[in-house]
């Protein structure tokens, strides 16, 4: 009876010194930090332009008789584009030209006469006044015939402008004259440009221009390939807003571009600037009161010990849900993000695979 006494005593001894089990470790959902140290400051639709550009037109009047090239072709330096009529061209050349043989004439019957008189006068049967006049003629006569000449190769040229032809390689983007219609000598007919150097062209409303960040950058992007990107930066800015839209011209020289930025390609160009950095968390990961801002508190997931701790953090503000943070936090971190209120400082969660929203 003795010894049952005895064990029974030391039974209940060691049932009393057993330790509580721990609870088990808690799930949890988490989101993990990624700090970002640019700021977006506005997106803006832009197109793909050639840099080199240019809108050449006939140096005569005229009618334009064929166009000889089309919208997209790519030409070489000196390929005829369009023609005028030439027929007044032509029958100008050929009046100069006509002027030119008789004043020719004159100069040589000019050259002759003097050289007459001169031997006459050589043999005393000439008169000086007679040899003088001829002098006189035969300048005369060189004059005009230097006159003709100098009409005839003008009139050569204005026929040749009844040509026109692209002073470089390039390719036709607009023909602003249509066969048929009459231009004046310097009116624009055919623009070309060079596609080998291209770039951004993207208008922004003036006062954000006035404001904008020395550091800016811009990531031009194609609208319907979104993948195919690069960086620009301005290299050139229009000096004034335009007067409907109040907007500036901004022309991007672009680092790489992309074989899918062609002439005229719909572009998106984000504007950015560099920033302390910063991240983003649901508002539901801030213990307390989840609309604060300024100073506030998350739960931080030690990834070694899978124990929670309280991180104090600076909230800058809140928008869509969620909450950004300017402080406090690491990029690659893991924070508690449902169910703050009810863990304990050093409590032991689990962080199972999928459990990050």
């Amino acid at each position: 009876m003795k010894r049952a006494l005895l064990a029974m005593l030391a039974i209940t001894l060691a049932a009393c010194s057993k330790e509580p089990e721990a609870p088990p470790p808690r799930p949890v959902l988490y989101v993990t930090v990624k700090a970002d140290d640019v700021r977006q400051v506005g997106r803006f639709a832009g197109s793909i332009q050639a840099r080199y550009e240019t809108t050449i037109g006939f140096r005569t009047n005229g009618r334009i008789a064929a166009r000889n090239q089309d919208v997209g072709d790519r030409v070489e330096k000196g390929t005829l584009l369009a023609t005028l009529d030439p027929t007044d061209q032509q029958n100008t050349l050929l009046s100069a030209q006509g002027d030119a043989s008789r004043a020719e004439a004159e100069w040589l019957d000019a050259q002759a006469d003097e050289r007459r008189q001169s031997e006459l006068l050589a043999r005393g049967v000439g008169a000086q006044a007679n040899l003088d006049r001829a002098r006189t003629r035969l300048k005369t006569s060189r004059a005009t015939l230097d006159q003709a000449r100098s009409a005839t190769d003008r009139a050569k040229d204005q026929l040749g402008y009844t040509q026109l032809r692209s002073d470089f390689a390039g390719v036709i983007t607009q023909w602003h004259a249509e066969a048929g219609q009459v231009v004046q000598a310097g009116q624009e007919v055919v623009t070309l440009v060079r596609p080998e150097v291209k770039e951004a062209v993207v208008d922004l409303p003036d006062e954000l221009v006035q404001r904008l960040p020395a550091d800016a950058r811009f990531e031009v992007s194609a609208q319907l390939a979104p993948e195919d990107r690069t960086t620009g930066t301005v290299r050139e800015l229009a000096p004034q807003a335009d007067a409907a839209t109040r907007t500036r011209r901004l022309r991007l020289s672009l680092a790489d571009a992309p074989p899918s930025f062609h002439l005229g390609t719909t572009v998106s160009v984000l504007l950015t600037s560099q920033v302390a950095p910063r991240s983003r968390l649901p508002a539901t990961a801030l213990i307390g009161d989840t609309t604060a801002t300024g100073a506030a508190r998350v739960w931080v997931i030690d990834p070694q010990s899978r124990q929670v701790h309280r991180r104090e953090i600076q909230v800058l503000r809140h928008r869509d849900g969620q909450v950004i943070v300017g402080g406090g936090l690491a990029d690659g971190e893991r924070v508690v993000s449902a169910g703050v209120n009810s863990l304990e400082e050093g409590q032991v969660v689990r962080i199972d695979e999928g459990t990050q929203p």
